[in-house]
Protein backbone atom coordinates (compact mmCIF):
# COMPACT_ATOMS: atom_id res chain seq x y z
CA UNK A 1 0.00 0.00 0.00
CA UNK A 2 1.44 3.06 -1.07
CA UNK A 3 0.02 6.16 1.41
CA UNK A 4 -0.77 9.69 0.54
CA UNK A 5 -0.08 12.32 3.19
CA UNK A 6 -1.39 15.69 1.94
CA UNK A 7 0.53 18.86 3.30
CA UNK A 8 -0.91 21.56 5.08
CA UNK A 9 1.56 23.67 3.66
CA UNK A 10 -0.15 24.24 0.37
CA UNK A 11 -3.72 24.85 2.55
CA UNK A 12 -5.90 27.30 3.10
CA UNK A 13 -5.01 28.87 6.28
CA UNK A 14 -8.03 30.33 6.92
CA UNK A 15 -10.37 27.39 6.83
CA UNK A 16 -7.99 24.83 7.73
CA UNK A 17 -10.80 22.89 9.47
CA UNK A 18 -12.38 22.40 6.29
CA UNK A 19 -9.47 21.49 4.22
CA UNK A 20 -8.32 18.47 6.74
CA UNK A 21 -11.46 17.38 6.29
CA UNK A 22 -11.86 17.43 2.32
CA UNK A 23 -8.49 15.88 1.91
CA UNK A 24 -9.24 13.04 4.73
CA UNK A 25 -12.26 12.90 2.55
CA UNK A 26 -10.49 12.23 -0.68
CA UNK A 27 -8.63 9.40 0.37
CA UNK A 28 -5.73 11.22 2.48
CA UNK A 29 -4.06 8.40 4.59
CA UNK A 30 -1.97 11.03 6.16
CA UNK A 31 -2.14 15.08 7.38
CA UNK A 32 1.57 16.33 6.51
CA UNK A 33 2.13 19.18 8.95
CA UNK A 34 5.16 21.01 8.41
CA UNK A 35 6.81 23.03 11.32
CA UNK A 36 9.16 26.05 10.64
CA UNK A 37 10.97 28.44 12.62
CA UNK A 38 12.30 31.28 10.83
CA UNK A 39 15.88 29.73 12.11
CA UNK A 40 16.55 26.37 10.38
CA UNK A 41 14.56 27.00 7.52
CA UNK A 42 13.78 30.55 6.10
CA UNK A 43 10.02 30.17 6.99
CA UNK A 44 7.82 30.43 9.57
CA UNK A 45 4.51 28.36 9.82
CA UNK A 46 2.91 26.67 12.72
CA UNK A 47 3.18 25.02 16.06
CA UNK A 48 1.56 23.16 18.70
CA UNK A 49 -1.69 25.04 18.95
CA UNK A 50 -2.30 24.81 15.55
CA UNK A 51 -1.65 21.18 15.69
CA UNK A 52 -4.18 20.69 18.18
CA UNK A 53 -6.90 22.98 16.84
CA UNK A 54 -6.37 20.85 14.07
CA UNK A 55 -6.55 17.39 15.34
CA UNK A 56 -10.28 17.25 16.25
CA UNK A 57 -10.88 17.50 12.30
CA UNK A 58 -8.82 14.97 11.23
CA UNK A 59 -9.66 11.32 11.12
CA UNK A 60 -6.11 10.09 10.05
CA UNK A 61 -2.87 10.20 11.74
CA UNK A 62 -0.67 13.65 11.80
CA UNK A 63 2.09 13.47 10.40
CA UNK A 64 4.79 16.29 11.41
CA UNK A 65 7.47 17.35 9.77
CA UNK A 66 10.05 19.50 12.41
CA UNK A 67 11.89 22.32 10.47
CA UNK A 68 13.15 23.91 13.68
CA UNK A 69 16.05 24.09 16.08
CA UNK A 70 16.63 23.28 18.98
CA UNK A 71 14.19 21.00 18.34
CA UNK A 72 14.25 18.40 21.86
CA UNK A 73 12.34 21.41 23.65
CA UNK A 74 9.17 21.55 21.23
CA UNK A 75 8.83 17.46 20.50
CA UNK A 76 6.53 16.75 23.88
CA UNK A 77 4.50 19.53 23.09
CA UNK A 78 3.70 18.06 19.62
CA UNK A 79 2.39 15.05 21.04
CA UNK A 80 0.27 16.42 23.24
CA UNK A 81 -1.06 18.24 20.73
CA UNK A 82 -1.71 15.20 18.80
CA UNK A 83 0.78 14.31 16.63
CA UNK A 84 1.34 10.47 15.68
CA UNK A 85 4.66 10.71 13.80
CA UNK A 86 7.41 13.34 14.77
CA UNK A 87 10.01 13.48 12.51
CA UNK A 88 13.65 15.78 12.88
CA UNK A 89 16.57 16.62 10.55
CA UNK A 90 19.66 15.48 12.50
CA UNK A 91 21.47 18.69 11.59
CA UNK A 92 18.94 20.47 14.44
CA UNK A 93 19.70 17.89 17.15
CA UNK A 94 22.42 17.97 19.30
CA UNK A 95 22.00 14.06 20.33
CA UNK A 96 20.18 12.67 17.63
CA UNK A 97 20.03 8.88 19.55
CA UNK A 98 18.24 10.86 22.64
CA UNK A 99 15.79 12.82 20.19
CA UNK A 100 14.83 9.79 18.72
CA UNK A 101 14.27 8.05 21.99
CA UNK A 102 12.25 11.21 23.07
CA UNK A 103 9.93 10.92 20.02
CA UNK A 104 9.27 7.15 21.03
CA UNK A 105 9.16 7.89 24.68
CA UNK A 106 6.58 11.08 24.08
CA UNK A 107 3.86 7.96 22.22
CA UNK A 108 4.98 8.80 19.23
CA UNK A 109 6.74 6.97 15.68
CA UNK A 110 10.15 8.63 15.40
CA UNK A 111 11.56 9.69 11.95
CA UNK A 112 14.40 11.08 10.58
CA UNK A 113 14.67 13.65 7.48
CA UNK A 114 17.18 13.97 4.94
CA UNK A 115 17.73 17.09 2.98
CA UNK A 116 19.27 17.04 -0.68
CA UNK A 117 22.47 17.45 0.76
CA UNK A 118 22.51 15.16 3.55
CA UNK A 119 24.41 12.14 3.81
CA UNK A 120 22.48 9.00 4.82
CA UNK A 121 25.27 7.90 6.99
CA UNK A 122 23.49 9.42 9.81
CA UNK A 123 21.28 6.17 9.94
CA UNK A 124 24.22 4.55 10.79
CA UNK A 125 23.85 3.72 14.27
CA UNK A 126 20.26 4.64 14.85
CA UNK A 127 18.21 2.18 12.51
CA UNK A 128 16.50 0.62 15.48
CA UNK A 129 15.22 3.65 16.62
CA UNK A 130 13.59 4.92 13.45
CA UNK A 131 10.41 4.29 12.20
CA UNK A 132 10.30 6.67 9.65
CA UNK A 133 13.21 8.25 6.75
CA UNK A 134 12.33 11.32 5.34
CA UNK A 135 13.83 12.11 2.01
CA UNK A 136 13.71 15.28 0.92
CA UNK A 137 13.41 16.17 -2.57
CA UNK A 138 13.43 19.86 -2.58
CA UNK A 139 15.32 21.64 -0.02
CA UNK A 140 13.30 22.66 3.08
CA UNK A 141 11.10 25.72 3.80
CA UNK A 142 8.59 26.49 0.56
CA UNK A 143 5.82 24.61 -1.17
CA UNK A 144 5.75 24.51 -4.54
CA UNK A 145 9.38 23.42 -5.60
CA UNK A 146 10.39 21.42 -8.61
CA UNK A 147 11.45 17.87 -7.51
CA UNK A 148 15.12 17.14 -7.79
CA UNK A 149 15.74 14.36 -9.84
CA UNK A 150 19.17 13.44 -8.28
CA UNK A 151 16.61 12.09 -4.71
CA UNK A 152 15.62 9.08 -6.66
CA UNK A 153 19.06 7.71 -5.93
CA UNK A 154 18.99 8.68 -2.03
CA UNK A 155 15.83 6.51 -2.20
CA UNK A 156 17.28 3.96 -3.86
CA UNK A 157 20.04 3.69 -0.83
CA UNK A 158 17.23 4.38 1.90
CA UNK A 159 15.16 1.66 0.52
CA UNK A 160 18.36 -0.64 0.22
CA UNK A 161 18.97 0.05 4.12
CA UNK A 162 15.84 -0.57 5.47
CA UNK A 163 15.52 -3.96 3.37
CA UNK A 164 19.14 -4.97 5.25
CA UNK A 165 17.72 -3.56 8.56
CA UNK A 166 14.33 -5.97 8.45
CA UNK A 167 12.81 -3.31 9.97
CA UNK A 168 9.51 -2.16 9.32
CA UNK A 169 10.42 1.48 8.49
CA UNK A 170 8.39 4.09 6.32
CA UNK A 171 10.21 5.97 3.09
CA UNK A 172 8.61 8.94 2.42
CA UNK A 173 9.37 11.21 0.14
CA UNK A 174 8.25 15.48 0.06
CA UNK A 175 9.08 17.99 -2.42
CA UNK A 176 7.41 18.19 -5.93
CA UNK A 177 5.70 14.88 -6.03
CA UNK A 178 2.88 15.08 -7.95
CA UNK A 179 1.02 12.44 -10.60
CA UNK A 180 4.07 12.71 -13.35
CA UNK A 181 7.14 11.50 -10.94
CA UNK A 182 4.80 9.64 -8.01
CA UNK A 183 5.38 6.33 -10.44
CA UNK A 184 9.05 6.89 -10.34
CA UNK A 185 9.62 7.89 -6.74
CA UNK A 186 7.66 4.14 -5.62
CA UNK A 187 9.68 2.37 -7.69
CA UNK A 188 12.93 3.59 -6.31
CA UNK A 189 11.44 2.16 -2.77
CA UNK A 190 9.03 5.44 -1.47
CA UNK A 191 5.82 4.06 0.50
CA UNK A 192 4.89 7.32 1.48
CA UNK A 193 4.60 10.39 -0.69
CA UNK A 194 3.96 14.04 1.13
CA UNK A 195 1.65 16.14 -1.87
CA UNK A 196 1.29 19.66 -1.38
CA UNK A 197 0.35 21.65 -4.42
CA UNK A 198 -0.53 18.55 -6.10
CA UNK A 199 -3.67 17.91 -3.51
CA UNK A 200 -4.42 21.41 -2.20
CA UNK A 201 -3.25 23.32 -5.33
CA UNK A 202 -6.21 21.62 -6.97
CA UNK A 203 -10.46 22.37 -6.35
CA UNK A 204 -11.39 18.83 -6.34
CA UNK A 205 -8.90 16.76 -3.87
CA UNK A 206 -10.62 13.78 -4.00
CA UNK A 207 -9.76 13.73 -7.92
CA UNK A 208 -6.39 15.33 -7.01
CA UNK A 209 -5.59 12.01 -4.94
CA UNK A 210 -6.94 9.74 -7.16
CA UNK A 211 -4.90 10.73 -10.15
CA UNK A 212 -1.98 10.08 -8.16
CA UNK A 213 -2.91 6.58 -7.33
CA UNK A 214 -3.99 6.01 -10.61
CA UNK A 215 -0.60 7.55 -11.46
CA UNK A 216 0.58 4.47 -9.67
CA UNK A 217 -1.17 1.92 -11.07
CA UNK A 218 0.00 2.72 -14.91
CA UNK A 219 3.79 3.08 -13.59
Amino acid sequence: MIRIAPSLLSADFARLGDEVRDAVAGGADLMHFDVMDNHYVPNLTVGPLVCQAVRPHCAVPIDVHLMVKPVDRIVPEFAKAGASIISFHPEASDHIDRTLALIRDSGCKAGLVFNPATPLAYLDHVMDKVDLILVMSVNPGFGGQAFIPSALDKIREARRRINQSGRDIWLEVDGGVNASNAGAIVAAGADTLVAGSAVFGEKDRAAAIRRLRESLAKA
